[in-house]
């Protein structure tokens, strides 16, 4: 076998040239990744939690639940396995919408470190861990990605349920839970949300209309228009500047905008940067999934 003869100096030109070569290529990926455009499917992080889902969420509780729950067990598991499909692992259900049990048998099969549940606990139960032991059960999981203080409206909510709080930050430490937040549904009980340390998770009510935002009033769904939405901001502002988890919810006014130019509308103020990191929305079929897609990647193209 014949075999070239090399010197030291070629061998370090020629290694030296080959490293040079994978420095490029390197480069070349990462500018190449750097310009790709951020989607609605995407993996983006949840605040300072650490934790990581679907900038697009699928919810149940359109309606208090009764959409979801009209489409049946089959239509259910069809339209939960399409918005996987399509890259939407984080699912938002709730104690109150009566979807537990149809979340568990829809994702029955599907990996469920790929998945970000959320729940919510209305109320203050004598004993939450046992509640949240039940949802364990009904969910078919045993853990909760992240579990919420449901609907808080009156200002010193924090109080009225702290045994939710200690309960929830016994279960994250057993990692029962992996975050903790708040639902509210009044700008005084989100003033003290976006103040409060214990809240890991924020889920907010947006939209540029004002439908369902958060208003003065310590009323659940107080009658609400566009004149809310700039408080409502600047309390978003705060947990972002606390580094809280934020996810929109009521994009489009739980269903009302049926003109797709207010859908426009919506969607593209939930995708301004900064503003939130995940949204949710409740669907009833595919096609709705489609377009949810389909308006935020179209959003989200115009802020890169």
């Amino acid at each position: 076998m014949y075999t070239e003869k090399i010197t030291r100096r070629q061998f370090i030109r020629t290694t030296a040239a080959l490293a040079g070569g994978v420095l490029l290529s390197s480069c070349a990926s990462g500018t190449s990744a750097s310009k790709s455009k951020p989607t609605a499917v995407d993996q983006v992080p949840l605040g300072k939690t650490g934790l990581k889902l679907s900038r697009l969420g699928i919810g149940t509780g359109s309606k208090g639940g009764s959409i979801q729950r009209a489409l049946g067990s089959e239509g259910f598991n069809r339209l939960i396995r399409y918005a996987y499909d399509q890259g939407i692992t984080y699912i938002d259900t709730a104690q109150n919408y009566k979807t537990h049990t149809m979340v568990r048998d829809a994702i029955k099969g599907l990996p469920r470190e790929k998945l970000f549940i959320q729940s919510k606990m209305p109320g203050v139960p004598e004993k939450p861990l046992e509640v949240l032991d039940r949802y364990r059960t009904e969910l078919g999981v045993d853990y909760i990605d992240s579990l919420l203080v449901h609907c808080a409206v009156v200002k010193d909510w924090q109080r009225e349920r702290q045994r939710l709080l200690d309960a929830f930050q016994e279960a994250k430490d057993k990692k029962i839970i992996r975050a903790h937040g708040v639902s509210c549904h009044s700008l005084p009980a989100l003033t003290i949300a976006a103040q409060l340390d214990w809240v890991d998770v924020n889920l907010v009510r947006v939209n540029p209309q004002g439908a369902y935002v958060d208003t003065p009033a310590e009323t659940w769904n107080a009658e609400s228009d566009a004149s809310h939405v700039s408080p409502v901001l600047e309390q978003v502002k705060l947990m972002r500047k606390n580094r809280h988890g934020i996810i929109g919810m009521k994009i489009i006014g739980e269903g009302d905008f049926t003109n797709a130019q207010d859908r426009e509308k919506s969607v593209r103020f939930a995708m301004q940067p900064g503003l939130v990191d995940a949204v949710v929305i409740g669907f009833k079929n595919t096609a709705e999934i489609d377009e949810a897609i389909a308006r935020m990647n179209s959003a989200l193209a115009q802020t890169v």
